[in-house]
């Protein structure tokens, strides 16, 4: 059994351990100092910087305010000039963002066994923390499911990560608006990418339809495509993913649009069994590594997911049917993949292009001149791919 990571401490002059969880995969702190409402932001950044934690024992909002001090420090440390390379602008950038997330992420909290928070005026994260790391271990439970050592009564947590739970809870409560379902609401679960960009489904909803008899949609997600499809008239489809947070949350959304009865969402790593006339795949559209589980659906190393859509899709395709690629060019703009090789791609996987339907982006990000990314992103396009097997072109008329 794998068990959670320990933290240890000192606390009143004695010896303290906790279990350690972080979703983004970061490693416990090998160092951890007590902190409270008397601490300052400069010494709290100060430390962070070196490496030591610190653990809260003050009131919950001042916490946070520390948390925003500490982000102030770093904003504003001299920026640089951007490099003309894009390319190195972007790994600059993710280096940036990575670095400020391990020193906002040295502010702990803790979390008792119910998932509160014993701290003054800290909210109710109960549910949200259920949601996100699953159901509280029963009483007893601890004795055989935790590291020895580890006091199991307490978990340590960044504020940050606590506080992208809290808003992730409120997302997944509230939903987002998708257009192409004439305002109905997806509801994201935390880790699951939020269709918060609705150009790429309205492309979904624009194509022409191939067929209203089966569809493969791959890598469902939120299930907002298969929802788009089934609403426009598609008696059945099967979605696909890997992922349980996703094959939940695609179940949850499609029942509650109503349309279950014409999706079946099922586990799969891209395809499943059979062919389809129309299959539907919006990978992720940077070749770069995630940092953090929602960011596996915005970056796809080494263009895993995309090639493997690709190379598979002739495997799964009716002779007449249509593969609906949706992807952005982003990765283009910022040198990480030739637009050559996308189209080499569709001839080695023996396929053929039969449209393409292009919208630009509607995001702020598009329109941000102090993004370091601003020249790639104003020139991004999102496009729908429609892909036919290329040995249909050669036998018609």
């Amino acid at each position: 059994m794998n068990h959670p990571p320990v933290v240890e401490w000192t606390e009143a002059d004695q010896p303290r351990s906790a279990r350690w969880r972080s979703e983004n995969g970061a490693p416990p702190p090998r160092r951890i100092v007590l902190a409270d409402d008397r601490t300052k932001a400069d010494d709290a950044y100060r430390l962070a910087c070196e490496g030591t934690a610190l653990l809260w024992r003050g009131d919950f909002h001042n916490a946070r305010q520390l948390l925003t001090a500490m982000a102030r420090r770093i904003d504003r440390r001299p920026r640089k000039t951007p490099p003309a390379d894009v390319t190195q602008a972007f790994h600059l950038h993710r280096a940036a963002q990575n670095h400020r997330a391990r020193i906002l992420g040295m502010l702990l909290v803790p979390l008792d066994a119910t998932f509160a928070v014993p701290l003054h005026r800290a909210p109710d994260v109960r549910e949200a923390c259920t949601r996100a790391y699953g159901p509280v271990e029963p009483a007893g439970a601890e004795a055989s499911g935790t590291t020895e050592g580890a006091d199991p009564t307490t978990t340590l947590v960044s504020l940050r990560e606590l506080l992208a739970l809290i808003g992730a809870n409120e997302w997944r409560k509230k939903g987002v608006e998708i257009p192409a379902l004439g305002g109905d609401r997806i509801h994201p679960h935390y880790g699951v990418f939020s269709p918060a960009r609705g150009e790429y489904v309205d492309l979904v909803a624009e194509a022409p339809l191939p067929t209203e008899e089966l569809a493969f949609d791959i890598g469902t997600g939120t299930g907002v495509l298969a929802s788009v499809l089934a609403r426009r008239g598609v008696r059945r489809i099967v979605a696909t993913d890997q992922d349980p947070r996703a094959l939940a949350c695609a179940r949850e959304n499609t029942e509650r649009l109503g349309v279950a009865g014409q999706v079946e969402v099922t586990e799969a790593d891209l395809f499943p069994a059979g062919r389809a006339p129309l299959v539907v795949c919006n990978p992720p559209w940077v070749p770069a590594k995630p940092t953090s589980p929602v960011e596996y659906a915005v970056y796809d190393p080494g263009n895993r997911m995309l090639h493997g859509f690709l190379n598979g899709l002739a495997d799964h395709l009716t002779p007449d049917g249509e593969g609906w690629l949706i992807l952005s060019d982003l990765a283009e703009h910022l040198g990480l993949r030739p637009h050559a090789e996308l189209l080499d791609a569709f001839t080695k996987a023996g396929l053929t292009v039969l449209g393409r339907l292009d919208v630009t982006p509607r995001h702020p990000r598009a329109r941000d001149t102090s993004d370091p990314l601003h020249v790639a992103r104003a020139a991004e396009i999102t496009s729908l791919w429609r892909l036919g097997l290329a040995d249909r072109t050669a036998s018609a008329p």
